[in-house]
């Protein structure tokens, strides 16, 4: 075994001070669906709904062993790893400064606020992630304070590995492949270092969202590299860059082993497991179960561990999580219409609506027109094919339409 190896035990024997295992769960719907064994690690259980506690606390205690005298830590984050950094200066009686974006939820400020007491001070701080940390990291130079970065720091790392010590000790064998969601690389360099060390033989795939796939950037580039833009959609995972730590252990990963998760379709796989199993997961907690149609060839008969990192979802999103659904599946569409300004104009588009189409929104959008109006108008359908039928319909019936559904830039300011 080798030194990692054992300071990842170790620290997970420390946490036990903190709260327990969370489970390893096989789950009977995905199994037969997939025709495999599939287990969840369901650390959207843990007391912060988050893996984050566990790269927190082991940081924090590490530093504390280090230099003694250390009472002051800065993290910046708008959602789990402030959670975790606010539940273990609590723990450990140290203060704790979070700063977080000025447009953060309410309800992410208030948890953080919850967890960590009278110990922690939330500071509210510009308008994007990346202000926030240069405040934080600038703060923390000018008192003196220890940064707790969320992924990029090995001690995080070390943490983070607590995982695979207790999927190998609830399991009793090593699975056959484990799946990994990747942000910033924490938690899927922990768990790879600890298997690599202790376990020859497991399968690993990497789960990033489509809008934020930092290390297949980081893999095709040899070295970390900063992404020109991302999708925050999913904000547990949505990383521009990859942490130098991290990378150092993912860099010899194979490109072929990273896997895509689109933002639309992890909605539908949120929705599903809620719906079925009664399970909540934010978007980054649900990223690798959504990679397991892409890999469904691969794990037939064989042991599979999916990893469920967070389960910090405000359901005040689920509107957006259904709707972004419906569109990923074809069910829901949103077209700029020209309508004739004519009596009986009205009348006759809904007739040409099939008996499961269903006018969600109908606002209109110029009228300055004499003879024609624009309309954004959003349909919802049962069945994918229907929207053939009555795009045919549309254009036979004089109605001039053009679908805005997958047009960023449009649906942004429209929809």
């Amino acid at each position: 075994m080798s030194a990692f190896t054992d300071a990842a035990r170790a620290a997970t024997d420390a946490m036990r001070a903190l709260f327990e295992p969370t489970p390893l769960q096989l789950n009977e719907y995905l199994s037969d669906r997939y025709g495999a064994q599939i287990y969840l690690k369901r650390e959207d259980l843990s007391p912060v709904r988050s893996y984050k506690i566990r790269g927190a606390f082991n940081a924090m205690s590490k530093r504390r062993v280090s230099h003694p005298d250390q009472r002051n830590f800065v993290c910046a984050s708008a959602g789990n790893h402030a959670q975790g950094f606010a539940f273990a200066c609590r723990h450990f009686g140290v203060t704790g400064e979070v700063f977080m974006p000025i447009t953060t939820p309410q309800q992410k400020i208030e948890k953080t606020r919850a967890f960590g007491g009278d110990f922690v001070k939330i500071r509210l701080t510009g308008d994007y992630f990346d202000q926030t940390l240069r405040a934080a990291q600038d703060h923390c130079a000018d008192i003196g304070a220890h940064f707790l970065s969320p992924f990029d720091d090995p001690d995080v790392i070390e943490g983070q590995a607590s995982v695979a010590v207790e999927i190998e000790a609830e399991l009793g064998t090593p699975p056959d492949m484990l799946l990994l969601p990747v942000g910033g690389g924490g938690l899927s360099a922990g768990v790879t270092r600890y298997f690599t060390d202790s376990a020859a033989g497991i399968s690993f795939r990497y789960v990033e969202p489509a809008g934020g796939a930092s290390l297949t950037a980081a893999l095709a580039q040899g070295k970390p590299v900063t992404l020109p833009h991302i999708d925050t959609f999913v904000d547990g995972a949505a990383v521009a860059r990859i942490g130098a730590h991290t990378f150092e252990v993912l860099k010899d990963v194979d490109p072929a082993h990273v896997l895509l998760a689109p933002e639309n379709r992890i909605c539908g796989t949120m929705i599903k497991l809620l719906n079925i199993e009664g399970i909540v997961l934010e978007p980054a907690g649900a990223l690798v179960i959504d990679a397991l149609d892409d890999l469904a060839q691969d794990i037939k008969g064989k042991t599979i561990v999916c990893v469920t990192s967070g389960g910090n979802f405000d359901f005040e999103r689920l509107p957006e999580v259904k709707e972004r659904a419906q569109r990923y599946a074809g069910l829901k569409k949103y077209l700029i219409l020209r309508m004739p300004q004519r009596p009986g104009a009205l009348k006759d588009f809904l007739a040409l609506l099939g008996p499961d189409d269903d006018i969600a929104r109908f606002e209109y959008l110029k009228k300055s027109a004499r003879n024609f109006g624009s309309v954004l108008i959003g349909i919802e359908t049962k069945e994918p094919d229907a929207f053939a039928r009555l795009f045919q319909s549309m254009t036979e019936g004089g109605f001039e339409h053009r679908d805005i559904t997958n047009d960023d830039v449009l649906a942004d300011f429209l929809i």
